[in-house]
């Protein structure tokens, strides 16, 4: 990809990732990602708006072979896949001086080895003037490491927010034109790598209430023109109370514990009750992730493998506890052999999820009437507590 022009002396600058499936070690990536950085010409000044991760470097340093000069970079957030080209870009411009938060500057150099006298640290609220364009630098710490900040373009009212308002998806239009897409890319992003942090999250969309945006440019995705679609979303994710919705969870090896889900399934369903079940062998964790957002209650369905829950509902609960969801409730279903303790595995692995347990429906081999009958008492408990909580 080229540069492209985003305002008269704005610019995107960076790479589509067409193909990569998976962020991290970690994360699917089934619409692959963007890294994306932004060049701003001032009257007086240029500055950089971090880089892309180190695979890209190649493509990203050729889009600024027609860059005479740049006299700021600033990093928002030490994490590779926008710091990892740093050096590079400071040995084309080596009178470029770095911008970043003060945590930021211990963790580059840590990272990236980069040395002290190269760093200008900023404090929250601090302006930069380019001439004609002036930046606020805008601590929004845990948006998603302890370094992040975002700058705002107060003339032209763009927000350039790295990391938050992110969506994982690779495109060629620059600005948001499917926002169906986008929003289920973006609520993606939210759930995998925000989630944990809604709670500081909040504090952050607070501290932009106070700027005017009619553009935000994330560090991966495409461009919001109109912003008040993602900020509304991030404000439901985090502010907005659990829906009516149980997320199941559940994996089953001799068909019992299939058959007590989907008796489960059906016993909510007729209580009103929405359900996404997602069956840990073959499930997409993102999608299970993107779940939990809006779920009221987890009900985990698990064998019992040498006296303990499966290693898929193991990972299931791992996963969810470091999520932290703002799940209400949690049980769990399944089916044993000989005796164990799954239930009380599975409790002791979401210490984060501040939950009320529903009594488990635990049988011996294959589901009876009496597991069944439980079944149903469990969905009318569940249905009842949404509807206490006013749960919609």
């Amino acid at each position: 990809m080229k540069t492209r022009k985003i305002k008269d002396h704005i610019y995107w600058m960076g790479s589509v990732d067409w193909d990569s499936r998976l962020f991290d070690s970690l994360i699917p990536l089934p619409d692959g990602t963007s890294y994306n950085a932004y060049l701003i010409e001032g009257s007086q000044k240029t500055v950089l708006l971090d880089t892309v991760d180190p695979p890209m470097a190649g493509e990203f340093m050729a889009q600024l072979e027609g860059v005479p000069r740049i006299d700021y970079i600033v990093s928002h957030h030490a994490e590779q896949d926008h710091s990892g080209t740093l050096l590079q870009v400071l040995e084309k411009y080596p009178g470029a001086r770095l911008i970043t938060t003060p945590k930021a500057r211990g963790m580059l150099i840590d990272l990236l080895n980069i040395p002290e006298e190269a760093f200008i640290s900023v404090k929250d609220g601090e302006t930069l003037s380019l001439g004609d364009k002036t930046l606020t630098f805008i601590h929004t710490p845990w948006v998603h490491w302890p370094e992040t900040m975002v700058t705002y373009l107060e003339e032209d009212k763009i927000l350039f927010s790295c990391d938050f308002f992110g969506s994982h998806i690779a495109s060629a239009d620059l600005f948001v034109t499917d926002e169906g897409r986008v929003f289920e890319a973006a609520k993606r992003y939210f759930a995998e790598i925000m989630m944990p942090f809604r709670s500081v999250i909040k504090k952050n969309l607070e501290k932009l209430a106070a700027c005017e945006i009619e553009m935000i440019a994330p560090g991966h995705g495409q461009l919001y023109p109109r912003p008040a679609f993602i900020v509304d979303a991030y404000r439901d994710w985090t502010l907005g109370a659990p829906r009516n919705t149980v997320v199941l969870p559940h994996v089953s090896m001799h068909a019992s514990t299939q058959r007590m889900v989907d008796h489960l399934i059906g016993a909510l369903v007729d209580k009103g009750v929405r359900v996404e079940p997602f069956n840990l062998a073959v499930t997409d964790i993102g999608k299970l992730a993107m779940a939990l957002v809006d779920a009221a209650t987890i009900v985990v369905g698990t064998p019992t493998v040498l006296a303990g829950p499966h290693p898929y509902a193991a990972y299931a609960a791992f996963l969810a506890n470091a999520l932290r969801p703002n799940t209400k409730f949690l049980s769990v279903i399944g089916s044993y052999g000989w005796g164990g303790k799954t239930v009380e595995a599975l409790a002791g692995m979401i210490p984060n999820l501040k939950v009320d347990v529903i009594d488990p429906v635990l049988c011996k081999g294959v589901p009876s009437e009496e597991a069944f009958n439980a079944l149903d008492a469990l969905a009318a408990a569940i249905a009842r507590k949404h509807k206490e909580n006013g749960f919609t």
